[in-house]
């Protein structure tokens, strides 16, 4: 027999085997055998074969003892089938850690695809690599789990994100303000309002919850519910009070979109604004209906191009022999360019064309109301306006109906210049100005009976420091401790724009009005930052006195906070 510290090697068991004379010789060699076959699981491919021949040996020798009476057949059975159990187990070891391999190898992959030999790399920026090798890392990951766990394609496909927002508002109004009612019945230039003069505090809430879809390589779509009142496009906040009962959780967005080149888009359907823009023009919450396409060739390493041509329906009107409205729309073209410095510093530049059709009043017929749909389905206020039912207004039944006094044909020119010289903090500063060029006192007074003043022209001026994550309406990624202000000035004519479209909270909403503003955001965690906004607008001026032909005097301002509590998810 060999010594007892020497190990017995594979391929010289079966002659071994033959020395083994006594029941005590065939236990002890059959309990050594038995810790090897247990410590094979994690072998070696080269090794394998040899290993294979260890383990028949192993149950060869152990029916052997079975026979000669040293082992019981219950205990023989329980050795192979722990052995079995053991050599699973080790296996499944085995595949988690090549699994684990070939995560930090995708991982290693990635960083090196993604990885930028940089001098230095601010500290949001390796966030944000970070969080993209993240994204591309758990997307092949998550497919192949899915292959494992049965879980359905479709789901790696759609991807959720909303935000929560909770404000507090302050309206103040000066005491030397016209009385609403005086303001609202001056039909010339109906104010719509409910209060001048009375103070108001509220507390509001926004809720969104979005979902996009990712159908096929050139194919995608989104869903978006949100709060606020049905009858208004521009504004989703909701007003808190316990009395009202269930809040309204309404679809907002629904749209397709298909990019069939690398520089070009096409959705349809209800959609956010396509356009570049400010405040002056369009409200920030303010959704478009209907069909854009959006193109965006690369000039060059420094330059890139970008043009947006969209049909918008307003309004539908069933037209017909009683009534001669036609179907509002809004055709739209914007075409610009940005140019992008080294430090990436930029400079962006549009121009836009807006043609709204048939929004103008038109007076109804004696006897008729067959111009009624002409009047807007929602307005704010701000706009010059007449009475379409001016000729019926003796009839029993019939009242005044409000309608814009001016068509709306706008030119609107924007910059912006963006510096990152103190990178990760910009500075930039935004340029606006509009003119409508669909005003025509001579047609105007045609149409409506009524001489206005041409004011038709606006312009927004503004200045941001800080970081750029707070910018637009669907802020992004939020970082803990990023902070952004705001300084700007806003002038906007009566007829420069369509004053229900424009921003809700600059004098609560419309035109005619001018004045400062000041914002501010601060994250006081990931994705979670608080806001204030303070508005302090006036009237520009009122509408003409019919006799005189004089500007009548028309005071309405408003002082406007908002504090704002931000959560994204």
């Amino acid at each position: 027999m060999k010594p007892h510290n020497q190990c017995v090697k594979p391929n010289t068991v079966s002659e071994d085997m033959q020395t083994l004379n006594t029941p005590l010789k065939r236990t002890t060699v059959a309990v050594w055998l038995f810790t090897q076959l247990l410590a094979t699981g994690s072998a070696h491919a080269d090794e394998r074969e040899s290993l294979e021949q260890l383990r028949a040996t192993t149950t060869n020798l152990i029916e052997l003892l079975v026979q000669e009476g040293v082992l019981s057949k219950q205990k023989a059975d329980t050795l192979l089938q722990k052995a079995a159990a053991d050599a699973k187990a080790s296996q499944q070891a085995s595949q988690q850690a090549e699994l684990h391999d070939d995560v930090k190898n995708e991982v290693n992959k990635a960083m090196d695809e993604k990885t930028v030999r940089v001098q230095y790399i601010p500290q949001h920026v390796k966030q944000a690599m970070r969080e993209e090798i993240e994204h591309d890392v758990m997307e092949k990951l998550n497919y192949k789990a899915g292959e494992r766990l049965g879980v359905p394609e479709w789901i790696d496909r759609i991807s959720f994100h909303g935000d929560i927002r909770l404000r507090g508002q302050a309206d103040e109004f000066p005491g030397d303000n016209d009385d609403f009612v005086t303001l609202n019945n001056d039909l010339r230039r109906s104010m719509n309002l409910e209060n001048s003069s009375e103070e108001r505090r509220r507390a509001r809430i926004r809720a969104r919850l979005a979902a996009d879809m990712r159908i096929n390589d050139w194919l995608t779509g989104g869903l978006q519910l949100v709060t606020g009142v049905q009858n208004t496009p521009v504004t989703p906040n909701q007003t808190e009070g316990i009395a009202q009962g269930k809040y309204q959780f309404t679809l907002d967005r629904a749209f397709l979109q298909a990019k069939p080149a690398e520089w070009a888009t096409v959705t349809g359907g209800r959609f956010a604004n396509p356009f570049m823009y400010t405040d002056m023009l369009w409200d920030p919450d303010l959704a478009f209906d209907g069909f854009t396409a959006t193109f965006t060739p690369k000039i060059n390493d420094r330059l890139t191009s970008f043009t947006t041509v969209g049909a918008f329906p307003i309004e539908e009107v069933e037209s017909s022999s009683v009534n001669k409205a036609r179907d509002k729309w809004l055709y739209s073209l914007q075409t610009g360019i940005k140019w992008t410095a080294p430090n990436k510093s930029s400079v962006k530049v549009a121009a836009a064309y807006h043609d709204f059709k048939n929004v103008e009043g038109q007076l109804n017929t004696v006897g008729l109301n067959d111009y009624s749909g002409t009047a807007p389905e929602w307005r704010q206020r701000g706009n010059n306006t007449f009475d379409i039912n001016a000729n019926n207004l003796g009839t029993p039944g019939q009242g005044s109906i409000i309608g814009l006094a001016s068509k709306f044909e706008l030119i609107n020119l924007m910059a912006q210049v963006d510096l990152m010289n103190f990178d990760p903090v910009h500075v930039t500063f935004t340029g606006d100005y509009v003119r409508n060029i669909g005003f025509d006192q001579n047609e105007v007074l045609q149409r409506t009976g009524n001489l206005y003043k041409k004011e038709n022209e606006g312009y927004n001026v503004r200045i941001d420091v800080g970081n750029n994550s707070f910018l637009g309406p669907y802020v992004q990624n939020v970082n803990a401790h990023e902070w952004q202000v705001s300084l700007g000035y806003k002038y906007l004519e009566a007829d420069a724009v369509m004053d229900g479209f424009t921003d809700s909270n600059f004098r609560l909403g419309g035109t005619n009005a001018k004045g400062w503003y000041m914002y501010a955001n601060y994250a006081v965690d990931k994705n979670a930052w608080i806001s204030a906004r303070y508005m302090s607008a006036d009237s520009i001026s009122g509408p003409l006195d019919p006799i005189t032909g004089s500007s009548q005097q028309q005071n309405f301002s408003v002082d406007v906070l908002l504090i704002d509590l931000n959560a994204r998810f």
